[in-house]
Protein backbone atom coordinates (compact mmCIF):
# COMPACT_ATOMS: atom_id res chain seq x y z
CA UNK A 1 0.00 0.00 0.00
CA UNK A 2 1.22 3.15 -0.73
CA UNK A 3 -0.09 7.06 -0.24
CA UNK A 4 -0.57 9.06 -3.05
CA UNK A 5 -1.52 13.57 -2.14
CA UNK A 6 -3.00 15.07 -4.69
CA UNK A 7 -3.45 12.52 -6.86
CA UNK A 8 -6.74 13.60 -8.36
CA UNK A 9 -4.83 16.27 -10.35
CA UNK A 10 -3.13 16.11 -13.45
CA UNK A 11 0.23 14.38 -12.77
CA UNK A 12 -1.50 12.70 -9.39
CA UNK A 13 -4.23 10.75 -11.27
CA UNK A 14 -2.18 9.72 -14.53
CA UNK A 15 0.35 8.27 -11.75
CA UNK A 16 -2.10 6.81 -9.88
CA UNK A 17 -3.59 5.30 -13.14
CA UNK A 18 -0.18 4.09 -14.32
CA UNK A 19 0.77 2.56 -10.56
CA UNK A 20 -2.14 0.22 -10.66
CA UNK A 21 -1.86 -0.98 -13.89
CA UNK A 22 2.29 -1.30 -13.60
CA UNK A 23 2.33 -2.73 -10.17
CA UNK A 24 -1.17 -3.72 -9.14
CA UNK A 25 -0.03 -2.21 -5.83
CA UNK A 26 -3.07 -1.28 -3.45
CA UNK A 27 -3.12 3.36 -3.34
CA UNK A 28 -4.73 5.30 -0.49
CA UNK A 29 -5.27 8.86 -2.92
CA UNK A 30 -5.78 11.72 -0.60
CA UNK A 31 -7.24 15.09 -3.06
CA UNK A 32 -8.70 18.49 -1.52
CA UNK A 33 -10.44 18.77 -4.70
CA UNK A 34 -9.49 22.14 -5.76
CA UNK A 35 -10.50 23.86 -9.18
CA UNK A 36 -7.86 21.31 -10.76
CA UNK A 37 -8.30 18.62 -8.95
CA UNK A 38 -11.53 16.35 -10.62
CA UNK A 39 -12.51 12.93 -9.52
CA UNK A 40 -13.38 12.81 -13.66
CA UNK A 41 -9.33 12.18 -13.70
CA UNK A 42 -9.86 9.10 -12.01
CA UNK A 43 -13.13 7.46 -13.43
CA UNK A 44 -11.36 4.32 -15.52
CA UNK A 45 -10.42 2.83 -11.50
CA UNK A 46 -14.19 3.41 -10.40
CA UNK A 47 -15.06 0.53 -8.47
CA UNK A 48 -11.55 -0.63 -8.36
CA UNK A 49 -10.97 -2.33 -4.43
CA UNK A 50 -7.12 -1.17 -5.09
CA UNK A 51 -8.00 2.24 -4.78
CA UNK A 52 -9.58 4.17 -1.93
CA UNK A 53 -10.30 8.05 -2.36
CA UNK A 54 -10.26 10.42 0.24
CA UNK A 55 -11.28 14.09 -0.03
CA UNK A 56 -8.71 16.28 2.53
CA UNK A 57 -6.39 18.56 2.65
CA UNK A 58 -2.50 17.60 3.17
CA UNK A 59 -2.44 20.49 6.12
CA UNK A 60 -4.89 18.49 7.99
CA UNK A 61 -2.73 17.18 10.03
CA UNK A 62 -5.24 14.93 12.37
CA UNK A 63 -6.83 12.97 9.21
CA UNK A 64 -3.24 12.07 7.62
CA UNK A 65 -2.43 11.13 10.77
CA UNK A 66 -5.79 8.84 10.73
CA UNK A 67 -4.72 7.53 7.22
CA UNK A 68 -1.07 6.77 8.40
CA UNK A 69 -2.04 4.64 11.21
CA UNK A 70 -4.83 3.20 9.44
CA UNK A 71 -3.39 2.23 5.90
CA UNK A 72 0.27 1.86 7.12
CA UNK A 73 1.49 2.75 3.24
CA UNK A 74 5.46 1.84 2.73
CA UNK A 75 5.61 4.92 0.94
CA UNK A 76 4.05 8.80 0.59
CA UNK A 77 4.16 10.10 -2.61
CA UNK A 78 3.71 14.46 -2.52
CA UNK A 79 2.24 15.45 -5.77
CA UNK A 80 -0.30 18.13 -3.77
CA UNK A 81 0.51 21.35 -4.73
CA UNK A 82 -0.67 24.69 -6.64
CA UNK A 83 1.05 24.67 -9.83
CA UNK A 84 -0.17 27.23 -11.96
CA UNK A 85 2.57 30.41 -12.15
CA UNK A 86 -0.55 32.77 -13.73
CA UNK A 87 -2.68 32.40 -10.53
CA UNK A 88 0.49 32.20 -8.11
CA UNK A 89 1.33 36.22 -9.39
CA UNK A 90 -2.49 37.22 -8.84
CA UNK A 91 -3.09 34.92 -5.88
CA UNK A 92 0.18 33.92 -3.79
CA UNK A 93 -1.51 32.88 -0.76
CA UNK A 94 -2.99 30.16 -1.66
CA UNK A 95 0.50 28.75 -2.80
CA UNK A 96 2.20 29.51 0.42
CA UNK A 97 -0.64 27.66 2.27
CA UNK A 98 -0.48 24.62 0.12
CA UNK A 99 3.20 24.62 -1.09
CA UNK A 100 4.87 25.28 1.91
CA UNK A 101 2.53 25.06 4.80
CA UNK A 102 0.85 22.07 3.80
CA UNK A 103 4.40 20.22 2.43
CA UNK A 104 5.53 21.35 6.23
CA UNK A 105 2.57 19.73 8.37
CA UNK A 106 2.48 16.65 5.87
CA UNK A 107 5.97 15.93 6.97
CA UNK A 108 5.45 16.28 10.06
CA UNK A 109 2.29 14.07 10.19
CA UNK A 110 4.74 11.47 8.26
CA UNK A 111 7.56 11.78 10.54
CA UNK A 112 5.40 11.21 13.36
CA UNK A 113 4.42 7.90 11.66
CA UNK A 114 7.93 7.06 10.89
CA UNK A 115 8.40 6.69 14.44
CA UNK A 116 6.17 3.95 14.71
CA UNK A 117 7.98 1.75 12.36
CA UNK A 118 10.19 -0.86 12.83
CA UNK A 119 12.90 -3.50 11.49
CA UNK A 120 11.74 -3.74 7.80
CA UNK A 121 8.61 -1.62 7.55
CA UNK A 122 11.21 1.52 8.68
CA UNK A 123 13.71 -0.02 6.45
CA UNK A 124 11.79 -0.05 3.20
CA UNK A 125 9.58 3.56 4.25
CA UNK A 126 10.00 6.35 1.19
CA UNK A 127 8.86 9.74 1.32
CA UNK A 128 8.88 11.29 -2.64
CA UNK A 129 8.33 14.90 -2.91
CA UNK A 130 7.30 15.60 -6.55
CA UNK A 131 8.80 19.24 -7.83
CA UNK A 132 9.59 21.66 -11.12
CA UNK A 133 12.98 22.34 -12.68
CA UNK A 134 11.35 25.99 -11.65
CA UNK A 135 12.82 26.30 -8.78
CA UNK A 136 15.97 27.00 -10.61
CA UNK A 137 15.17 30.15 -12.37
CA UNK A 138 15.99 30.73 -15.77
CA UNK A 139 18.05 29.77 -18.51
CA UNK A 140 20.08 31.91 -20.60
CA UNK A 141 20.53 30.45 -24.35
CA UNK A 142 23.80 29.07 -23.99
CA UNK A 143 23.65 28.43 -20.23
CA UNK A 144 24.32 24.39 -19.23
CA UNK A 145 21.00 22.75 -18.29
CA UNK A 146 19.93 22.63 -15.06
CA UNK A 147 21.26 19.60 -12.71
CA UNK A 148 20.80 18.60 -9.19
CA UNK A 149 23.15 20.45 -7.81
CA UNK A 150 22.27 23.83 -9.77
CA UNK A 151 21.52 26.83 -7.24
CA UNK A 152 18.03 27.75 -6.98
CA UNK A 153 16.82 31.17 -8.04
CA UNK A 154 13.30 30.91 -8.15
CA UNK A 155 12.00 34.13 -10.08
CA UNK A 156 8.01 33.70 -9.13
CA UNK A 157 5.30 33.15 -6.26
CA UNK A 158 4.84 29.48 -7.56
CA UNK A 159 8.59 28.52 -7.96
CA UNK A 160 9.04 30.31 -4.73
CA UNK A 161 6.78 28.30 -2.72
CA UNK A 162 8.11 24.76 -4.61
CA UNK A 163 11.49 25.49 -3.50
CA UNK A 164 10.74 26.65 -0.23
CA UNK A 165 8.65 22.81 -0.04
CA UNK A 166 11.96 21.03 -1.47
CA UNK A 167 13.87 22.43 1.27
CA UNK A 168 11.75 22.00 3.90
CA UNK A 169 11.66 18.01 2.78
CA UNK A 170 15.59 18.34 2.79
CA UNK A 171 15.99 19.71 6.05
CA UNK A 172 13.76 16.53 7.38
CA UNK A 173 15.94 14.26 6.11
CA UNK A 174 18.89 15.83 7.32
CA UNK A 175 17.45 16.67 10.63
CA UNK A 176 15.21 14.06 11.40
CA UNK A 177 16.24 11.07 9.35
CA UNK A 178 13.18 10.89 6.78
CA UNK A 179 13.96 8.77 4.19
CA UNK A 180 13.28 10.93 1.56
CA UNK A 181 13.46 11.17 -2.38
CA UNK A 182 12.75 14.36 -4.29
CA UNK A 183 12.25 14.56 -8.22
CA UNK A 184 12.31 18.07 -10.03
CA UNK A 185 10.60 17.65 -13.55
CA UNK A 186 10.15 19.99 -16.84
CA UNK A 187 7.42 21.09 -17.86
CA UNK A 188 4.42 17.95 -18.32
CA UNK A 189 2.10 17.43 -20.77
CA UNK A 190 -0.42 15.19 -21.53
CA UNK A 191 -4.19 13.60 -20.92
CA UNK A 192 -6.67 14.99 -18.48
CA UNK A 193 -3.98 18.40 -18.28
CA UNK A 194 -6.75 21.02 -16.60
CA UNK A 195 -7.01 23.43 -19.81
CA UNK A 196 -5.09 26.60 -18.33
CA UNK A 197 -1.58 24.99 -19.16
CA UNK A 198 -0.13 25.38 -22.51
CA UNK A 199 -0.73 22.89 -24.58
CA UNK A 200 -4.57 22.14 -23.64
CA UNK A 201 -5.67 25.39 -23.25
CA UNK A 202 -4.21 25.91 -26.92
CA UNK A 203 -5.96 22.68 -27.91
CA UNK A 204 -9.35 23.83 -26.54
CA UNK A 205 -9.05 27.10 -27.95
CA UNK A 206 -8.15 25.97 -31.31
CA UNK A 207 -11.33 23.62 -31.45
CA UNK A 208 -13.57 26.74 -30.58
CA UNK A 209 -11.95 28.93 -33.00
CA UNK A 210 -10.61 31.40 -30.05
CA UNK A 211 -7.56 32.95 -30.26
CA UNK A 212 -4.44 31.02 -29.34
CA UNK A 213 -2.70 33.70 -26.66
CA UNK A 214 1.35 33.29 -26.91
CA UNK A 215 3.00 35.38 -24.15
CA UNK A 216 5.63 38.12 -25.52
CA UNK A 217 7.62 37.12 -28.57
CA UNK A 218 7.14 33.31 -27.44
CA UNK A 219 10.58 32.30 -27.90
CA UNK A 220 10.26 31.08 -24.29
CA UNK A 221 12.07 27.72 -24.18
CA UNK A 222 10.66 24.55 -21.81
CA UNK A 223 11.56 21.59 -22.22
CA UNK A 224 8.75 18.74 -22.59
CA UNK A 225 8.13 15.65 -20.84
CA UNK A 226 5.11 13.08 -21.79
CA UNK A 227 3.21 12.50 -18.69
CA UNK A 228 2.99 8.75 -19.07
CA UNK A 229 7.48 9.10 -18.97
CA UNK A 230 7.10 11.53 -15.56
CA UNK A 231 5.41 8.66 -13.93
CA UNK A 232 7.60 5.75 -14.87
CA UNK A 233 10.55 8.21 -13.90
CA UNK A 234 9.12 8.30 -10.34
CA UNK A 235 8.33 4.74 -10.50
CA UNK A 236 12.42 4.26 -10.74
CA UNK A 237 13.20 6.76 -8.29
CA UNK A 238 10.97 5.12 -5.53
CA UNK A 239 12.36 1.69 -5.99
CA UNK A 240 15.32 2.33 -6.99
CA UNK A 241 16.63 5.96 -5.44
CA UNK A 242 19.09 6.55 -3.04
CA UNK A 243 17.71 8.56 -0.02
CA UNK A 244 18.19 11.70 0.76
CA UNK A 245 18.89 12.15 -3.06
CA UNK A 246 17.28 14.58 -5.91
CA UNK A 247 16.66 13.48 -9.55
CA UNK A 248 15.90 15.79 -12.46
CA UNK A 249 13.38 14.03 -14.82
CA UNK A 250 13.30 15.94 -18.34
CA UNK A 251 11.86 14.93 -22.06
CA UNK A 252 14.69 15.92 -23.81
CA UNK A 253 12.72 17.89 -25.39
CA UNK A 254 13.73 21.22 -25.32
CA UNK A 255 11.51 23.69 -27.74
CA UNK A 256 9.94 27.33 -27.90
CA UNK A 257 6.67 28.20 -27.01
CA UNK A 258 5.60 29.64 -30.28
CA UNK A 259 6.90 25.88 -31.81
CA UNK A 260 4.95 24.49 -29.57
CA UNK A 261 1.83 26.25 -30.58
CA UNK A 262 2.17 25.98 -34.17
CA UNK A 263 3.06 22.17 -33.52
CA UNK A 264 -0.34 21.88 -32.11
CA UNK A 265 -1.66 23.53 -34.93
CA UNK A 266 -0.20 20.93 -37.14
CA UNK A 267 -1.16 18.06 -35.60
CA UNK A 268 -4.85 19.24 -35.58
CA UNK A 269 -4.55 19.99 -39.06
CA UNK A 270 -4.07 16.54 -39.22
CA UNK A 271 -6.28 14.74 -37.12
CA UNK A 272 -9.59 17.26 -37.56
CA UNK A 273 -8.52 19.31 -40.64
CA UNK A 274 -11.14 22.16 -42.24
CA UNK A 275 -9.81 25.32 -40.36
CA UNK A 276 -6.21 26.99 -40.90
CA UNK A 277 -5.38 26.94 -36.99
CA UNK A 278 -2.05 28.48 -37.41
CA UNK A 279 -4.06 31.73 -38.12
CA UNK A 280 -5.71 32.21 -34.62
CA UNK A 281 -2.22 32.30 -33.53
CA UNK A 282 -2.51 35.69 -31.39
CA UNK A 283 0.85 37.90 -29.37
CA UNK A 284 -0.27 38.92 -26.41
CA UNK A 285 1.06 40.97 -23.58
CA UNK A 286 4.37 38.81 -21.40
CA UNK A 287 4.00 37.93 -18.22
CA UNK A 288 5.72 39.57 -15.23
CA UNK A 289 9.09 38.02 -14.82
CA UNK A 290 8.60 35.56 -17.68
CA UNK A 291 11.35 32.86 -17.31
CA UNK A 292 13.40 32.73 -20.60
CA UNK A 293 14.46 29.03 -21.09
CA UNK A 294 14.32 26.08 -18.80
CA UNK A 295 16.18 22.84 -19.44
CA UNK A 296 16.94 19.72 -17.94
CA UNK A 297 20.12 18.25 -17.49
CA UNK A 298 19.19 14.02 -16.62
CA UNK A 299 22.12 12.01 -16.54
CA UNK A 300 22.06 11.36 -12.93
CA UNK A 301 18.28 9.31 -13.30
CA UNK A 302 19.08 7.73 -16.41
CA UNK A 303 23.03 6.57 -15.06
CA UNK A 304 22.15 5.41 -11.59
CA UNK A 305 18.29 3.80 -12.41
CA UNK A 306 18.04 3.39 -16.48
CA UNK A 307 15.22 5.54 -17.11
CA UNK A 308 14.60 7.60 -20.19
CA UNK A 309 11.80 8.64 -21.84
CA UNK A 310 9.39 6.34 -23.79
CA UNK A 311 8.14 9.64 -26.17
CA UNK A 312 9.47 12.08 -28.27
CA UNK A 313 7.62 15.46 -28.15
CA UNK A 314 5.90 14.39 -31.57
CA UNK A 315 4.36 11.04 -30.47
CA UNK A 316 3.70 12.86 -26.88
CA UNK A 317 2.29 15.73 -28.68
CA UNK A 318 -0.32 13.17 -30.93
CA UNK A 319 -1.08 11.07 -28.42
CA UNK A 320 -2.17 14.11 -26.02
CA UNK A 321 -4.46 15.52 -28.99
CA UNK A 322 -5.80 12.94 -29.45
CA UNK A 323 -7.05 12.17 -26.12
CA UNK A 324 -8.83 15.69 -26.31
CA UNK A 325 -10.40 14.73 -29.55
CA UNK A 326 -11.67 11.78 -27.84
CA UNK A 327 -12.68 12.72 -24.99
CA UNK A 328 -14.94 16.28 -25.12
CA UNK A 329 -16.91 15.27 -22.37
CA UNK A 330 -14.16 15.23 -19.70
CA UNK A 331 -13.51 18.76 -21.21
CA UNK A 332 -16.99 19.70 -20.56
CA UNK A 333 -16.95 18.71 -16.91
CA UNK A 334 -14.18 20.75 -16.29
CA UNK A 335 -14.84 24.08 -17.99
CA UNK A 336 -17.16 25.59 -15.12
CA UNK A 337 -17.92 29.28 -15.05
CA UNK A 338 -14.95 29.77 -12.52
CA UNK A 339 -12.79 28.32 -15.00
CA UNK A 340 -14.33 30.41 -17.62
CA UNK A 341 -14.19 33.66 -15.96
CA UNK A 342 -10.55 32.81 -14.65
CA UNK A 343 -9.03 32.54 -18.67
CA UNK A 344 -10.74 35.47 -19.83
CA UNK A 345 -9.75 37.94 -16.56
CA UNK A 346 -6.21 36.63 -17.85
CA UNK A 347 -6.21 36.92 -21.17
CA UNK A 348 -7.89 40.15 -21.64
CA UNK A 349 -5.72 41.75 -18.65
CA UNK A 350 -2.56 40.05 -20.63
CA UNK A 351 -4.20 41.84 -24.11
CA UNK A 352 -3.64 44.97 -22.84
Amino acid sequence: MILVTGGAGFIGANFVLDWLVATGEPVVNLDKLTYAGNLGNLAPIEGDRRHVFVRGDIGDAALVGQLLATHRPRAVVNFAAESHVDRSIHGPAAFVETNVAGTFSLLESVRGYFGTLEGGERERFRFLHVSTDEVYGSLGPRDPAFSETTAYAPNSPYSASKAASDHFVRAWHHTYGLPVLTTNCSNNYGPRQFPEKLIPLMIVNALAGKPLPVYGDGAQVRDWLYVGDHCSAIRAVLERGRVGEVYNVGGDAEMRNLDVVKAICATLAQLRPGRDYASQIAFVRDRPGHDRRYAIDARKIRGELGWTPAETFATGLERTVRWYLDNASWLDSVQSGDYRRWIAEQYAEAAK
